[in-house]
């Protein structure tokens, strides 16, 4: 019986392998084998969770051609792998992809890192921060007094709490969008939002479009969907969102859904202006389109002289176009796992109806627990903690990479909680994979993208300050010379570092 569970064809290798930026020889460099550059981008690819464990891998002779070189050099480069133990083999049933015996499994989005390994490791893969303490123990002992009343009841709410729903849709409300409990679904989570979202108008074999960049964990969740991403390319810097290239999207390839973050986007930090957002929506009314709104980072504006826009549903009045998504994921805590949307009362009957196939429901006590910040004022005074925390974090990342790193590029956001960088011509995914081994996690461009698109960037978020950030900083400058000298794949080992 064969080991692999899917399957790579050669021309997807190809693409993926092809996207990988080498950076140019200096003098006196020796260049590797073409075998072992083959070997390398393949790993690479495994490392990034770009090509899955356990994917079957083209035939020698298809990659060879896709790749225009010899069978031979495709030969000794799975032979490499499978003495590293990156290749599994067996005649009749071809290759497949592996992890060697103690490597942890490449993640696919961006998970958060063990808590054992924090002594050692800097963690820049999850863009979260610590919660907005005492509001947390405070908001969990307000829910605790008002859960005896729920407890004597079956606790299946599929639409919500009412309660929360009520307290949700009054604050869209104070917004300046008129909205109705009825409008509202409470989630787990804006993931859990999205998924719901996704099913119910997006089948398999659907098209989506996306920003590209976009947030990798819903790219990912889109893919294993089974939907056709379709990437509209961002402006450069925080210039955001190329209208003239959306409406020809949507235009062209008519898509079912379009997934936007237009508040701080994530990666880039860009904010859409109000004129963006207007065009954004009438274009997506004439495709037919449906636009899926994160707003899950609307609350992060870190700098005071910043005017914030209207939310995009603004400009959708009467519902047909815009569904909306929001957390307490970002603005609060991620170990808050309270999300809802925010549609016309049609679509949120479908969404609760399906729910019935799906989770049932969203915890009780959290649901509580964030409807108690909502109605006491405490959500107001803990976001105004998690702004000051991020606005801080910000400040000292980008001086510690501005003085360690002056050729990476970036612009820095009025909000948000991640910096986009360009790093100077250097792979994304070799400096994340040099990273692991001098103490550093960082997750590369192309997670962020479709089909092999930005190796040549990382995202840095704001969770760590003070001299926490320098010594990420340092660490990411050591990561670089490895990379730059051809050494990211030797033994360096990582320093402990207290905070």
């Amino acid at each position: 019986m064969a080991q692999w569970t899917s399957a790579v064809g050669a021309a997807q290798l190809a693409r993926l392998l092809n996207s990988q930026q080498e950076r140019p020889a200096g003098p006196g460099t020796r260049r590797p084998p073409a075998y072992r550059a083959l070997a390398d981008g393949i790993r690479l690819l495994v490392l990034e969770g770009r090509v899955p464990v356990a994917a079957r891998l083209p035939a020698e002779r298809e990659l060879a051609l896709a790749l225009s070189v010899s069978r031979t050099t495709v030969a000794a480069a799975y032979e490499a792998l499978r003495s590293e133990g990156f290749l599994e083999s067996r005649r009749g049933a071809g290759s497949w992809t592996a992890v060697p015996a103690g490597n942890p499994l490449p993640a696919r989005g961006l998970e958060p890192l063990p808590p054992e390994a924090l002594g050692s490791v800097i963690d820049l893969g999850c863009a979260a921060l610590p919660a907005p303490e005492p509001w947390l123990t405070r908001a969990v002992q307000g829910a605790l007094e008002e859960l005896p009343p729920y407890a004597h009841t079956h606790g299946d709410y599929p639409a919500g709490l009412p309660a929360l729903r009520s307290m949700i849709a009054e604050r869209y409300t104070a917004r300046g969008i008129p909205t109705m409990p009825e409008q509202i679904m409470v989630t787990t989570g804006a993931m859990g939002a999205i998924d719901a979202i996704c099913h119910l108008f997006a089948g398999r074999g659907e098209r989506i479009a996306v920003e590209s960049p976009s947030y990798a964990n819903i790219l990912q969740l889109m893919r294993e969907a089974g939907a056709r991403l379709v990437p509209v390319a961002m402006a450069e810097g925080l210039a955001g969102w190329d209208m003239d290239r959306w409406r020809q999207v949507l235009r062209d390839a008519a898509p079912r859904l379009a997934y936007v973050v237009a508040d701080f986007h994530n990666p880039t930090g860009a904010l859409a202006d109000e004129d963006q957002r207007r065009r954004l929506v009438d274009a997506a009314r004439s495709a037919g389109t449906v636009l899926v709104v994160d707003e899950t980072m609307s609350e992060l504006c870190l700098d005071a002289d910043v005017e914030m826009p209207r939310p995009v549903c603004a400009f959708d009045p009467a519902g047909s176009s815009v569904i909306t998504v929001g957390s307490a994921s970002k603005a609060f805590w991620a170990g808050m796992r309270i999300g809802w949307v925010r549609a016309a009362p049609d679509v949120i009957r479908s969404l609760v109806s399906a729910r019935a196939y799906a989770d049932l429901g969203t915890p009780v006590l959290e649901q509580l627990a964030v409807n108690w910040l909502l109605s006491t004022g405490g959500w107001e005074q803990a976001v105004d903690i998690r702004r000051e925390q991020a606005r801080g974090n910000r400040d000292a990342l980008v001086a510690a990479v501005r003085r360690e790193l002056p050729g990476w590029e970036f612009s820095v956001p009025l909000g948000g909680l991640t910096l986009w960088v360009r790093t100077g011509g250097l792979s994304g995914s070799r400096l994340a994979e040099a990273g692991e081994r001098v103490g550093v996690r960082v997750p590369s461009g192309p997670r962020f993208g479709v089909d092999g698109a930005f190796e040549g960037y990382v995202r840095l978020p704001f969770t760590v300050g003070g001299a926490v950030a320098e010594e990420a900083a340092v660490r990411l400058a050591a990561a670089a010379r490895l990379v730059e000298t051809g050494a990211s794949t030797g033994t360096e080992a990582p320093r402990t570092f207290v905070a």
